[in-house]
């Protein structure tokens, strides 16, 4: 079947359909080859976008990194982990626990006594989030060591 027969005409690569067979109306195409039903898509759906910005808030920062590590290796109170991470501020401390704490990826213990003490520990998702983190770790020292000149 032709392209007039179906009411289609083609003049200069453009493509004139009637509408409801009048030509009061005339919609002007340009003709495009068909795409494949496996397209990807042109971008992020929203829910994805949101994981990301929100593994970027918790992972993205310098010392969270830090933290997780130093909690997932046993250091649980916080003037220990001021000690345990070089260069980190108190302030910068309590935020990034603050931050990982609303993230559900440590829980903090409040230990009454003579001298109230707060210790602080990975959860579920934290000791899996501190894997992957070691894992990253691991592969840059491997690639560190590639790099290295043989001597």
């Amino acid at each position: 079947m032709r392209n007039r027969e179906r009411g289609h005409y083609c003049v200069g690569g453009h493509r004139f359909v009637r509408a409801s067979h009048s030509w009061t109306e005339v919609i002007k195409t340009r003709m495009k080859p068909t795409r494949s039903a496996t397209k990807k898509p042109s971008h992020l759906p929203l829910t994805e976008r949101t994981a990301y910005r929100r593994l970027e808030d918790v992972v993205g920062c310098k010392w969270s990194a830090a933290v997780l590590a130093a909690i997932g290796r046993g250091v649980t109170r916080p003037g220990q982990l001021e000690r345990f991470i070089p260069g980190i501020s108190t302030k910068i401390l309590t935020e990034r626990l603050r931050k990982l704490v609303d993230y559900r990826l440590i829980t903090r213990t409040e230990i009454a006594g003579k001298v109230p003490r707060t210790e602080y520990a990975l959860t579920a998702t934290g000791v899996k989030l501190n894997t992957i983190i070691e894992s990253i770790r691991d592969l840059d020292e491997e690639h560190d060591a590639q790099q290295m000149p043989k001597s």
